[in-house]
């Protein structure tokens, strides 16, 4: 399967095939005749699929920086040494990084590569469900501050995006959950079918028979937006359902108890239950959505007082003004942004 990104000047494919890792090497040549790759990634996945890709990459110079796995390691503090290792191994800004990992490898190789000697070409290889089925597609990346997730970033098209969802056969059970959250996410913004559809699988085995083509239909909708909206002012509001309180619990707990489609899935219900209370959406879309994140063994409360959320909120980047972007659902599979303020969450009794 493959789809085509129009941007223009900064188009690019995405390649949705089982096994496409294994011949990685044929697809990078036909976009990039440097000399020299760096590799990012993390000790995770690395050890799983490193070696595979610098055997598929023998014809160039190839540098490894395996880093730490987990948010932590998007921090902004790191960026130095990594500018280091980049200067050590001598890439220029005709040369190439590829990310080879989940979002935090995606978000932070792609900043990375946005910044160094003002740009260098890029790509993408995702090895998470999250990273398949949403954050490697876009442009979008970014680090994190001490304030809050995503503060400091930069839109940065790679070359292309190269999903082999047989990398997903070996990801722990916590990071299915994690990027299902997103998934869900695509069918309560866009799609009332896909959502309906989610809900009918058994279970997550079951749902990976049709795994391609799951990841195709988020993609799909992510890539439609994207071309409408490119710098995230209009209609790219919708991917952030869910986000604004999620990424306020990544920061409450340091990013150390729910991962990032965990918490967007606390946020999807909570903020549903407030539009809902606002009489802003259809009643019972919260319980619709309770219902298949539960399905898919994910949280949908966290038990948290929404005036400690407050502070996070505040550096949401749906800010505008005084007011706050709020992306609210008409019902499941239509949305809409609400312009309100920040202190509407205290509407919950927890979140």
């Amino acid at each position: 399967m493959q789809l085509h990104v129009n941007l223009g000047k900064d188009s690019y494919d995405i390649i949705i095939e089982q096994g496409a890792l294994a011949h990685a090497g044929e697809l990078i040549k036909k976009v990039y005749q440097g000399r020299r790759i760096a590799i990012i990634s993390d000790d995770h996945v690395f050890p799983l699929y490193g070696k595979t890709l610098v055997d598929e990459l023998g014809d160039y110079e190839v540098s490894e920086i395996v880093l730490p796995h987990g948010e932590k390691t998007k921090r902004f503090e790191i960026l130095p040494s990594l500018y280091k290792q980049l200067l050590d191994a001598k890439l220029t800004r005709s040369d190439l990084i590829i990310a080879l990992g989940g979002g935090v490898i995606g978000d932070l190789a792609g900043f990375v590569a946005a910044t160094y000697l003002r740009g260098v070409k890029f790509i993408q290889i995702p090895t998470s469900l999250l990273a398949q089925v949403d954050s490697s597609v876009g442009g979008k990346v970014a680090v994190d501050l001490p304030q809050g997730k995503n503060l400091v970033g930069a839109f940065k098209h790679p070359l292309f995006v190269l999903i082999d969802p047989l990398t997903l056969k070996t990801l722990d059970d916590h990071f299915i959950r994690d990027g299902m959250g997103e998934v869900i996410k695509y069918g309560c913004i866009k799609d009332r079918d896909f959502f309906d559809r989610l809900k009918g699988y058994k279970n997550f085995a079951e749902l990976y028979q049709d795994i391609d083509e799951i990841i195709y239909t988020c993609v799909d909708i992510k890539r439609d937006v994207v071309e409408k909206d490119l710098f995230d002012f209009g209609d790219r509001l919708c991917l952030n359902f869910g986000h604004t309180i999620g990424h306020a619990l990544e920061q409450y707990y340091h990013y150390d108890h729910y991962s990032h489609g965990e918490a967007v899935g606390i946020g999807m219900v909570d903020v549903t239950l407030m539009s809902e209370q606002m009489g802003l959406t259809k009643p019972g879309c919260s319980d619709e959505i309770v219902e298949v994140l539960t399905h898919y063994e994910l949280p949908t409360h966290a038990g948290v007082d929404p005036h400690l959320l407050l502070e996070a909120i505040s550096h949401d980047k749906k800010n505008f003004d005084s007011s706050l972007q709020f992306v609210v659902l008409d019902d499941i599979g239509a949305y809409k942004i609400h312009k309100g303020k920040r202190e509407e969450i205290l509407t919950l009794e927890e979140v």
